[in-house]
């Protein structure tokens, strides 16, 4: 009963924290190299633009801005788009970049090109479908922007076909 001699208990030598660390440690970079495969495999390449893209010529570009009617200011460009090809264009999308002070992309849109349709008190831009681009024709067109970024350095931005449907 009272002896000399104790017995200390036992103790179990504690789990050591290492183990839920490394686990963790293992679950995030199965989880990271999945997404790095899944994300590398998903990368774009570059479009090559249609061939009947080089019958189309731009000229004549002049950018303007005015305010709607609530107050937000509506960036345009115009110009004059010439179709030099032997077909007649119903359909044309093109890729504007606007670039910063570095040269680097502020901004990229595709955006249909709408002809200027004359006739009333005011010009009205139309898809090409609905007044096409005959071959050997120029016409006035309009694009417009709802914002454009801050970062754009006002230059002239790029403009290229991505898509063309002739008949």
């Amino acid at each position: 009963m009272g002896g000399l001699i104790q017995q200390t208990p036992t103790t179990q030598p504690e789990e050591s924290s290492l183990r839920p660390i490394l686990i963790g440690v293992f679950i995030v970079a199965v989880v990271v190299g999945i997404l790095v495969l899944a994300f590398r495999g998903e990368q774009k390449k570059p479009v090559q633009p249609p061939a009947y893209a080089a019958s189309l010529k731009f000229s004549d570009l002049k950018a303007s801005a005015a305010q709607n009617f609530v107050g937000a200011t509506v960036s345009y460009l115009d110009g004059t788009v010439t179709n030099a090809g032997d077909k007649t264009v119903i359909h044309a999308v093109v890729q504007i970049t606007f670039k910063d002070d570095m040269g680097q992309t502020a901004q990229r849109e595709e955006l249909p090109i709408h002809v200027l349709r004359t006739g009333g008190p005011y010009d009205e831009a139309v898809d090409l479908n609905m007044s096409p681009l005959e071959p050997g024709q120029s016409k006035p067109f309009r694009l417009i922007f709802e914002s454009i970024s801050a970062q754009w350095n006002h230059a002239y931005p790029d403009m290229r076909i991505t898509q063309v449907n002739t008949k």
